[in-house]
C-alpha cells in the first residue's frame, strides 16, 4: 500500500539535509522511537516540489511524498498518526492524505528511484558504499532484496534485479544523514520475477537503509 501525502507549506526554507527530519516524523506518526534498520519493510521518497535556494529549499506551493508500505497495517497506522499530529517540521503540516492500492506489476521491469538507492557493506575496517557500476552492486542489491523477502515469507527464485547501466542520467548523490556522508545511487533498476515480488519491491524499496529515507522506488 501506497499513502500519498500533500503538504501543506509554510514558505520556509528547509536545509537541504533534511532527511533526518523527514524520518523523525515518521516514526513520530509511527510511535517509533528510532526504531528503524536495514530490513525495514517500508520505504518513503523525498520530499517533492521545493526550489533550490542559496540558503535550502524553498517550498512555496503544494509539496508531496509517498510512505509506502508490504504490511497494510503499517500504512494505517502511519494515518493514524498523522490525524492525531499533522505537523512536520519548518512550519510544514500534512493536507490530505491519499491511498493508493498496490497495483498489478506482472508488466512493470523498470523501477525509478523515487530517493537515491543505498548499498553498503561493512568490512573489518569500515563501511563501505557501492556504487551502482560497481561488479558487485547487483549481487549486493539482490541480496538484500531477498533478505528483506526472507523476513516477509516470500521465495522467488526467478527474482533478477540489477541496476540499468544504459541509463544516460546514470550517477550518484553524497547525501548527508546526521553529519555521515552517504554515497547513493541515483538509476533506475530492471527487476525480473513473480508479480508478488515486484509487489514487495515496489513497496519496501531497494538496497539498505529504506527505513530512514533511502531506496524508495516509482
Amino acid at each position: 500500500m501506497r499513502l500519498h501525502i500533500k503538504i501543506k507549506t509554510g514558505n520556509q526554507i528547509v536545509p537541504f539535509n533534511h532527511q533526518h527530519l523527514l524520518t523523525g516524523v515518521i516514526h513520530k506518526w509511527l510511535g517509533w522511537n528510532q526504531k528503524h534498520g536495514d530490513l525495514s519493510l517500508y520505504s518513503f521518497s523525498r520530499i517533492e516540489g521545493g526550489r533550490k535556494t542559496k540558503g535550502g529549499l524553498l517550498f512555496e506551493n503544494e509539496s508531496t511524498f509517498f510512505f509506502s508500505s508490504w504490511e497494510e497495517s503499517l500504512a494505517k497506522k502511519l494515518i493514524e498518526g498523522i490525524q492525531k499530529d499533522p505537523k512536520m517540521f519548518n512550519e510544514m503540516q500534512v493536507a490530505e492524505v491519499i491511498i493508493q492500492p498496490t497495483p498489478n506489476l506482472s508488466q512493470k521491469e523498470i523501477l525509478h528511484p523515487a530517493s537515491p538507492i543505498f548499498i553498503k557493506r561493512h568490512t573489518d575496517k569500515n563501511t563501505e558504499h557501492i556504487i551502482y557500476n560497481n561488479n558487485r552492486a547487483n549481487e549486493y542489491l539482490k541480496e538484500t532484496l531477498k533478505n528483506k523477502m526472507q523476513k516477509a515469507g516470500l521465495i522467488d527464485d526467478t527474482l533478477d534485479v540489477r541496476f540499468d547501466l544504459s541509463y544516460p542520467r546514470a550517477g550518484t548523490k553524497l547525501i548527508t544523514y546526521k553529519n555521515i556522508k552517504n554515497r547513493a545511487n541515483w538509476c533506475p533498476v530492471i527487476i525480473s520475477g513473480k508479480h508478488e515480488t515486484k509487489a514487495f519491491a515496489w513497496n519496501v524499496g531497494l538496497g539498505n537503509s529504506t527505513g530512514i529515507g533511502f531506496g524508495a522506488v516509482k
